[in-house]
């Protein structure tokens, strides 16, 4: 058998030396279709299939590739392993590709982005995820409610092929290249048996039967929308109208999402400084309590201070505001200072008893021996 330096992995997917990620994936799918054991009964359709896997596992990996080149100049470098993960394992193999050689992620086939539209075979049904849009009132308006109008960008449903990906074939197809399971298995010898997310079906297991060409085979396609929305009157800052399906349309026939309208009131929302103000000042009231309590205010007179007179400031810098949920507001972020402050005054309070039971023990010693 010929070893890994005298397999030239180029010329077996048919691509040149210089051959970007996404012409390796393409090259090798279109073999693997053409000499998969279920589809050619060739009798070296398997070794054949085998050879090619087998290269397209090494080319699709950045620092197998990189080894793989340099052994095949003659580099002396050639055996060197590559980055570790300082915890004696290897990277991911296809960090470098957004956690795989295909694209996957938000910008990956069928999941938005430009290269949604290049045509696959994975039939890969999700539901859509919801379009949220922040709609900003005045106060006035919130109250009366308001009847508004919305152009917004989403995933629709694919006209072509009706959201299914595939324009002809009603079902899904069991992948030819991995038979079903999701993954396949490749021997590349140097580098040892290597499982990997198999590239035909992108691991669902499942293909398309033809894709479709206008969404490229995830059932739908990047559009503008229209909807309009009603704001009950009585509406505040936070609270959220939801219209059903007007979200992005799922991949391959799913649900579609929700098209979320959140309310936003300026007059009735914190600032950032009003937030670390009533947190300043909710941080306070435990340490207050604590002095009341233990009768050591004075001690404590300078924290408490500082948070109070910090905090009032940066509430006020910004305007008080004379409203009902501005002030409801204010008082879940006072809470929530109070909380944090809470488990350090409670600290401190084990810290004084703690010391005055030792300082009546140095009171009562003299006077027992004496």
């Amino acid at each position: 058998m010929a070893s890994m330096n005298d397999k030239d992995y180029y010329a077996v997917l048919g691509v040149e030396k210089d051959a970007s990620p996404e012409e390796i994936r393409r090259a090798f799918q279109q073999k693997a279709r053409k000499l998969h054991p279920d589809v050619n009964k060739a009798p070296d359709a398997e070794e054949r299939f085998k050879e090619v896997s087998e290269a397209y596992a090494v080319l699709s990996d950045a620092d197998k590739r990189k080894r793989y080149d340099a052994m095949r100049s003659g580099s002396p470098f050639a055996g060197y392993d590559g980055p570790t993960d300082g915890q004696g394992g290897s990277y991911d193999p296809f960090a470098g590709f957004g956690g795989s050689p295909f694209g996957w992620g938000p910008f990956g086939s069928g999941f938005g982005g430009a290269s949604s539209r290049r045509r696959s075979r994975a039939y890969n049904p999700k539901a859509g995820a919801d379009v949220v849009f922040e709609l900003t009132v005045d106060a006035a308006t919130a109250a009366s409610g308001t009847r508004r109008g919305v152009t917004y960008q989403r995933y629709a449903s694919c006209d072509v092929c009706h959201g299914s990906g595939s324009v002809q074939s009603e079902h899904s197809e069991t992948c030819p290249t991995c038979g079903g399971s999701g993954h396949i298995t490749v021997d590349t010898g140097l580098f040892g048996v290597m499982m990997m997310t198999c590239p035909e079906c992108e691991g669902t297991g499942r293909v398309v039967a033809d894709p479709c060409s206008a969404c490229g085979g995830t059932g739908r396609t990047l559009t503008a929308s229209e909807v309009v929305v009603n704001v009950p009157a009585g509406s505040h800052d936070g609270d959220e109208v939801r219209v059903p399906g007007m979200g992005n349309a799922g991949t391959n026939g799913s649900s579609a999402g929700d098209f979320v309208c959140r309310v936003c009131v300026p007059e009735e929302r914190l600032t950032r400084s009003q937030a670390s103000g009533f947190n300043l000042i909710g941080f306070a009231v435990p340490f207050i309590a604590l002095g009341l309590v233990t009768q050591t205010l004075s001690s404590m007179a300078l924290i408490v201070g500082v948070c109070l007179v910090a905090g009032c400031v940066l509430v006020a810098r910004d305007g008080v505001r004379p409203r009902a949920r501005w002030w409801r507001n204010g008082g879940v972020a006072l809470l929530n200072g109070a909380s944090n402050g809470l488990m350090i005054a409670l600290f401190l309070a084990m810290m004084l008893s703690c010391t005055s039971g030792l300082g009546r023990v140095g009171y009562m010693g003299p006077g027992y021996y004496g």
